[in-house]
């Protein structure tokens, strides 16, 4: 059946209107179960896989033939959310009830069905309209048992007429009471037994509500958690704590940011949690010191006391100080654990478990720091990644092995620490969320060592929106997803595998980037300049059957008049002049020392950052972004990418209305028509693929600029999405209703990249006005803060939604409570996408310990989750 490779599955015959059938001969003494599961080849060869797979294990059974009716379980099908990892393991993790299910020593038939969302004592029980299945005798119905996935039981059948109808039911086997018929018509079996024949029937889901079951969670960044214990910013260990006020308070998820190594530079920039230098080592500034010691060590930990006292005194993460002393600390540990450590049976597991990662990872922070510069480019030695001389490199033998296996000791602590945390979560009821960023650090040991997986002239980002008028640039190099999809994305594959090793939950940063990236050249700056990668492009006939006569100067080049200087500087149009010349034509153009926004900021680094000197620039990058279409590099002048926002560029406003029309109609067909189904089917190549790779539930982070095809190729492969309040989906709308959020959804009042409730409330007062009225119902005048009870109200909104998550930041939780809550909510904001160099150092103001302790504030929050799973 093709060994998993999907070329070579074995095709199907169609035979009536509701099966397709397909048989193959197995030998049993060579084949002892069967793992399978159906592709559906659409009829462009799009393929579409189902949400589970089938085992069949046909050893001792003495049957010469197995025949399955299998029902077609698709992959959107709500159910099969509560069959991934944090639901199996941790939310609806409990001992079935067991019924007197009838198993002959002789049997034909196997049913199986599955029924995710039981409560306690019930069973799935088997009804028909033969005395063979009960007669629809609802008191004493077939009990089925649960066998992994699926509810089973074994009937003899020989003796049945078919057809024969049946259907499945809840029985409570406590109170020995029929509940329920599963909806909709009685389900038929048509073919009955012949000798040495076995049917099993998989039966896919039993037809009983599977949009009831809810949680709650919270989202708060590890760095941010505060503690007595840990050491001036949040570490892994002040996880259990955390988890200890979600079980008082009815959470049953926390989330968190990327935890990642980020350190490039040793300093705040560092901060910026989505630009990990690997996406398979944890930060080092997670370490809790106290417990890599145990119980040795005392005169360091003493030692230590003071500066720790000190760093948590502090109201926001001081960085460079916390991670600074930590490494510190952690190097004269391992100086007196090395000998027992590099011995130890654990770490041995865990180095060869993870080696393919660990030792490149190691020389590459040991080259980082002996070169002075986390650009591998500038390295005189390794610049090029060759596995067999690292491995040489990192020879136990080697004079610098100390500083290779001290990185190996963090790496070591950060997982026992990690893990120890997930597990405490896992025994409480709690299960954990991670963070995968769209993007790998442009000077990583990811690009370094496998530069191929990406393309590195390009930039990824996000194109302007309301939030930032001109794009952002996150720096990151854009996927090379042809190379990828040649090993079928096994680096993606492989960076969620290890990720499942913590987490039971993901969230697929900007899902948004896996249909299309945003893409900035590298010689840039600013979002304004990018592009949509891959994109369908406008081709240079399509502007003569608009009747456009083109222009490439005119639509390729900066527009720059002495009328466009005057527009855009006034009186300081002069000041721009010597960076420009007059073109042909009569316009300026950019001097070639100028010509790209890149030339513009280096040359301004050589001056003092004045605010007239800040002006200049910013208008230069102004001037540079103000054209209307990017050439297609290669294309000798016939493909072309239309510049988000060309209505707001002057070159545009300059053109007459008549070509002003035209131009805005093949832009309209460029960015909102001709893209959609192509970019559908680029997401259908790698999500699916990323998807199978992990049982871990995949949510999605589907903000921005979302097209058309988004929420159904999510729906499709039940990737949840993601519901924000104030950025509604339907453009029609200024806020979206929780109560309209879809099932498969996590709906929310804010994320990290927005401000909290409270400030957001106090942003736009025109804005509040309309909130108030409209989105809370509520009458009158909108008060000028946003009081306890308002931000209870819209808590407890969010919490009434049929989405199967709400998920709040923790300082919109505490924001219900005056007495707990900051008095400035500015200073709650975790991040300002606008700034690319934002210092992420965000910490709670008040401790874990302390907020245990706030017992009337976590009861009122307990009630309130309670009553929206009613």
């Amino acid at each position: 059946m093709g060994n998993d490779e999907r070329e070579k599955a074995l095709p199907l015959h169609y035979l009536n209107n509701e099966y397709w059938q397909g048989g193959i001969d197995v030998d049993p003494g060579q084949t002892a179960k069967i793992r399978y599961s159906y592709l559906f080849r659409d009829e462009e060869g799009n393929i579409t896989a189902e949400g589970g797979d089938r085992v069949i294990d046909i050893t001792g059974t003495g049957i010469l033939e197995i025949q399955t009716i299998d029902t077609w379980n698709d992959a959107g099908e709500y159910g099969n959310a509560f069959y991934t990892d944090p639901f199996q393991k941790v939310l609806l993790a409990k001992k079935e009830p067991r019924g007197k299910s009838r198993s002959p020593k002789t049997f034909t038939h196997i049913f199986k069905v599955k029924a995710p969302l039981l409560r306690k004592h019930e069973s799935i029980c088997l009804l028909g309209n033969t005395d063979l299945l009960g007669e629809w005798d609802t008191d004493s119905p077939i009990l089925l048992n649960r066998e992994n996935d699926w509810w089973s039981v074994k009937l003899d059948l020989s003796a049945a007429v078919v057809p024969l109808e049946y259907k499945y039911g809840i029985f409570n086997v406590k109170e020995q009471e029929f509940a329920a018929y599963e909806s909709g018509g009685n389900r038929l079996l048509i073919k009955g037994s012949i000798d040495n024949q076995l049917t099993i029937l998989h039966d896919g889901f039993a037809r009983f509500p599977n949009n009831t079951w809810k949680g709650a969670g919270v989202s708060i960044p590890v760095f941010s958690l505060r503690s007595k214990n840990s050491f001036g910013v949040g570490e892994f260990a002040d996880l259990p704590l955390l988890v200890d006020w979600a079980r008082k308070t009815g959470l049953s998820l926390i989330q968190l940011l990327p935890v990642n190594d980020t350190t490039a530079t040793h300093s705040w920039t560092d901060s910026y949690p989505y630009a990990a230098i690997s996406v398979f080592a944890l930060h080092p500034l997670y370490l809790n010191i106290e417990a890599a010691a145990g119980k040795r060590s005392h005169r360091l930990l003493k030692s230590m006391k003071k500066k720790q006292k000190q760093l948590n005194a502090l109201p926001e993460i001081d960085y460079e100080q916390s991670l600074r002393f930590k490494l510190s600390a952690a190097r004269e540990l391992f100086i007196e654990q090395k000998e027992e450590f590099l011995k130890d049976p654990g770490f041995i597991r865990f180095f060869e478990d993870n080696r393919r990662w660990l030792i490149p990872y190691a020389a590459f922070c040991y080259l980082r720091d002996r070169n002075g510069t986390v650009d591998f480019n500038q390295w005189k030695l390794y610049s090029r990644f060759d596995r067999a001389a690292i491995e040489k490199y990192v020879s136990p033998k080697a004079k610098h092995y100390d500083n290779i296996a001290f990185t190996y000791f963090l790496q070591y602590h950060l997982h026992l620490q990690l893990t120890a945390a997930v597990e405490y979560a896992h025994k409480h009821g709690v299960v954990i969320k991670g963070d995968i960023p769209i993007g790998a650090y442009r000077y990583g040991c990811d690009v370094w060592m496998e530069p191929e997986f990406f393309s590195l002239e390009w930039q990824s980002g996000a194109p302007p929106d309301a939030f930032s008028e001109k794009g952002q640039n996150w720096g990151f190099p854009i996927y090379n997803w042809d190379r990828m999809s040649q090993d079928n994305f096994y680096w993606q594959r492989r960076r969620l595998t290890q990720m499942e090793k913590y987490f039971d939950a993901f969230r697929l940063d900007h899902i948004l980037g896996f249909f299309r990236i945003w893409s900035i050249p590298a010689d840039q700056t600013q979002g304004l300049m990018g592009r949509f990668i891959p994109a369908i492009p406008v081709q240079l006939y399509e502007f003569e059957q608009r009747g456009i006569w083109f222009d490439y100067e005119r639509f390729c080049r900066p527009y720059i008049t002495d009328e466009v200087l005057w527009e855009l500087f006034g009186p300081n149009k002069d000041k721009f002049i010597p960076f420009l010349e007059l073109s042909t034509e009569g316009h300026y153009q950019f001097k070639t020392a100028f010509d790209t926004q890149h030339k513009v900021e280096e040359y301004f680094k050589g001056f003092d950052d004045t605010e007239d000197n800040s002006r200049i620039r910013e208008g230069l990058l102004t001037l540079l972004a103000n054209l209307i279409l990017f050439e297609r590099q290669g294309s000798g002048g016939r493909l072309f990418d239309f510049r988000l926002g060309i209505e707001n560029t002057c070159s545009f406003r300059r053109l007459d209305r008549s070509l002003q029309q035209r131009l805005k109609e093949l832009y309209i067909d460029y960015f909102y028509r001709r893209q959609d189904h192509f970019w559908e089917k680029q997401a259908m190549k790698k999500l699916p693929a990323l998807k199978q790779a992990t049982n871990m539930l995949a949510f999605g982070e589907d903000l921005g600029m979302v097209p058309r095809c988004v929420p159904e190729v999510m729906k499709r492969l039940a990737i949840l999405s993601l519901e924000v309040q104030r950025m509604p989906k339907d453009m029609g709308k200024a806020f979206s209703d929780p109560a309209d959020a879809p099932y498969l959804s996590v709906v929310t009042p804010s994320t990290h990249d927005m401000s909290v409730i409270r400030a957001w409330w106090e942003e736009d007062k025109e804005r509040t006005q309309r909130f108030f009225n409209e989105a809370l119902g509520m009458e009158g005048e909108a008060p000028a803060q946003c009081s306890a009870a308002i931000n209870t109200a819209i808590v407890r909104q969010h919490l009434a939604s049929p989405a199967m998550w709400s998920i709040f930041q923790w300082q919109d939780l505490v924001g219900m409570e005056e007495g707990i809550r900051r008095d400035n909510p500015e200073e709650e904001r975790i991040n300002r996408p606008e700034n690319p160099q934002h210092y992420w150092n965000y910490r709670m103001h008040i401790s874990l310990e302390n907020l245990l302790k706030e017992k009337e504030f976590n009861e009122k929050l307990k009630v309130y989750i309670e009553e929206s799973r009613r």
